[in-house]
């Protein structure tokens, strides 16, 4: 078997064992990772939003809501997507602006999880916010994706497949490939 029809091979079985995931049919590890579609990350981010972040020892609160996550095709970065409001400096807290983002992702075995590994800001709009509250508030959102970079899981790994992986090995590189976030064991 020639070697790009075997990459072909294992690409398909990767995206079937990642349909499959998203399912709950199979957890496993094949070829040392594991690969997750964007759908199964998106189901993760439903559950934890709308959130409301206070900033600046209360005086500002970041409100973002309906979270949308895609890989573009090509791309080696998450997109995030989400409705923002800011209550304080003038604003309502109402989701009425929005936010995307750009992002890696890194594995944290303290959360077990997936995380977002150098955000960066695509666009932040916020409706009738005037010049001043948008340099402050691009700052605020800043700080904000920075901590929650650090402190909260895109998605977290389930017990289950976390007992499954190989002995002696420990969870690596998280990368996007083919359209699919896939997670690599270090020996």
């Amino acid at each position: 078997m020639s070697s790009s029809l075997r990459a072909i091979g294992i690409a398909a079985l990767v995206s079937v064992l990642a349909a499959c995931t998203t399912l709950g049919l199979v957890s496993a590890w094949l070829n040392n990772q594991v690969a997750f579609t964007a759908p199964q990350l998106q189901r993760s981010m439903d559950r934890r939003f709308p959130r409301t972040f206070d900033k600046l020892g209360g005086l500002v609160s970041v409100t973002m809501a309906n979270p949308g996550l895609s890989i573009v095709p090509g791309e080696s970065r998450l997109r995030l997507d989400f409705d923002v409001g800011i209550d304080g400096l003038g604003g309502s807290g109402n989701p009425t602006g929005r936010l995307a983002l750009a992002s890696g992702l890194r594995y944290d075995p303290a959360t077990r999880g997936l995380h977002l590994s150098d955000p960066e800001l695509l666009q932040f709009d916020l409706p009738d916010s005037g010049t001043a509250l948008g340099g402050g508030a691009r700052g605020i959102l800043n700080t904000l994706l920075a901590e929650y970079a650090r402190s909260e899981p895109v998605y977290q790994l389930e017990p289950d497949l976390l007992s499954k992986m190989p002995a002696g090995s420990r969870i690596g590189k998280v990368a996007i490939e083919r359209g699919l976030v896939v997670v690599h064991l270090d020996r």
